[in-house]
């Protein structure tokens, strides 16, 4: 599982007890890697490629603590590579062309290198071309890890060398898993109860290396029994969510938040509006992005939504948090069993694809002002038909521009408050076609 088990001492430099616990349980091959069998089992694209002899570069895509470093080294084992690792966060240009000069003299005496580079997405588009001509000779085999999107991070010639492979958060049977492996290596069950084990696991969050801390620190108590969930948490510090603001997570969070929203699950929706906060997100986010899902995703099916949006808006400005947090979640509750419509939305990216399409067509001239005699000599405003003036209020004169077929953007759906939208737009529609009007 690891990168877990990266460690710059080796077994044979530490004496065992003293060796971190991540390092004692360092998996020796592969099929004692936990997790990731969509990787690694005999149908997964890692375990096909080693079955047939044809390992290329690969990019590790995954959250810490999965295994990327690890898989990474027994690789070469498993390939016969010497493995090199270097981290993007501390390696410059210099050290760069060491490392590939080393691997060329290494190619030269019949040895391959697997050039493990962590944090790849580090490197700037120029350090990433710069592995390109060593991974098309064969002088290297490049296997990058990152826990950033690849499509955003990396050059697209790399990624075009590349095979890229997600590693996932190890899940609960993983961790117990890996548990059990720690007692079995400390020479003594854990003094916890069940809930409190189950609690444990939780807050390693999926991460493995992050488990086994834990566990070495709860191995270190000396409890007269066991312990429960409370004594537990009391002496472990619970980690903090893994959530970074600017990255891949901040993107899919916001995207589950919207789509409970969407989905008219107010739940869920509030399960992801907590989990955002919880990360750390800053709540005038939130609040602005609450209030384009009202614009987008209820629309004139509730007006009122947008109204609420912003009024939760001011509210938490005014309180604050964690007051003012309370505003912006009932926001979302009521977006989330708002009755939903986008044909605003879609009447508006429709209307600017034909602002776009006809380029600077004028308007008709017989809905243009004339405040001078040359304008009216010209045509302008001549045969305006003002609405106030005519039959039910409605002339039914074009508003399009000469010559332009008219648009059909805005088209209600039949939920909410567009209901009664539809009927109007339908009233009109009906007295323009009687008026013979296009």
């Amino acid at each position: 599982m690891a990168d877990l088990f990266d460690s710059a001492a080796s077994a044979a430099d530490t004496p065992s007890l003293n060796r971190p616990l991540a390092d004692r349980l360092r998996p020796a091959k592969l099929s004692d890697v936990i997790g990731q069998g969509q990787v690694l089992g005999p149908e997964a694209p890692l375990g096909t490629m080693l079955s047939s002899g044809s390992l290329s570069s690969l990019i590790f895509w995954g959250p810490p603590g999965v295994g990327k470093t690890t898989i990474a080294r027994l690789l070469a084992d498993e390939t016969d590579l010497h493995f090199v690792q270097i981290s993007a966060i501390f390696t410059g240009v210099p050290d760069l062309r060491k490392v590939f000069e080393a691997a060329r003299m290494r190619r030269q005496n019949g040895k391959g290198t697997l050039l493990f580079v962590d944090e790849i997405h580090r490197f700037n588009k120029a350090q990433q071309d710069g592995f390109l001509p060593l991974m098309e000779d064969g002088t290297i085999l490049l296997v990058g890890a990152t826990t950033e999107n690849p499509s955003f991070e990396l050059n697209a010639a790399l990624l075009s060398r590349s095979q890229v492979l997600v590693l996932t958060r190890l899940d609960h049977d993983d961790l117990e898993l890996l548990a059990q492996r720690a007692e079995t290596e400390l020479g003594r069950p854990l003094p916890l109860e069940p809930t409190a084990r189950r609690a444990l696991l939780d807050m390693a969050d999926g991460d493995g290396r992050a488990l086994l801390n834990l566990i070495e620190q709860v191995a270190a108590w000396k409890p007269q029994g066991q312990l429960n969930t409370d004594a537990l948490t009391s002496r472990l510090m619970k980690r903090a969510a893994k959530y970074d603001k600017s990255g891949d997570e901040h993107y899919n969070l916001i995207s589950a938040l919207h789509k409970s929203v969407r989905g008219s699950d107010p739940d869920g929706a509030l399960y992801w509006f907590a989990r955002m906060l919880t990360g750390g997100e800053d709540p005038r986010y939130l609040a602005r992005r609450i209030t384009r899902m009202a614009v987008e995703d209820i629309g004139l099916a509730d007006p009122q939504a947008q109204t609420l949006c912003l009024n939760a808006w001011e509210t938490y400005e005014r309180l604050g948090s964690p007051e003012g947090e309370l505003a912006l979640a009932q926001a979302v509750t009521y977006l989330a069993l708002a009755p939903k419509s986008n044909a605003a939305y879609v009447a508006y990216k429709a209307a600017m694809a034909a602002a776009k399409a006809t380029g600077s067509e004028p308007p008709p001239k017989h809905i243009l002002n004339a405040p001078t005699s040359l304008m009216k000599d010209q045509g302008y405003g001549a045969g305006y038909a003002y609405d106030h003036d005519a039959e039910d209020g409605f002339s039914g004169q074009n508003y399009f521009p000469d010559g332009m077929e008219r648009g059909a953007y805005y088209v209600p759906v039949d939920r909410g408050f567009e209901r009664d939208l539809k009927k109007r737009v339908d009233y009109f529609a009906g007295l323009r076609a009687k008026r013979g009007k296009n």
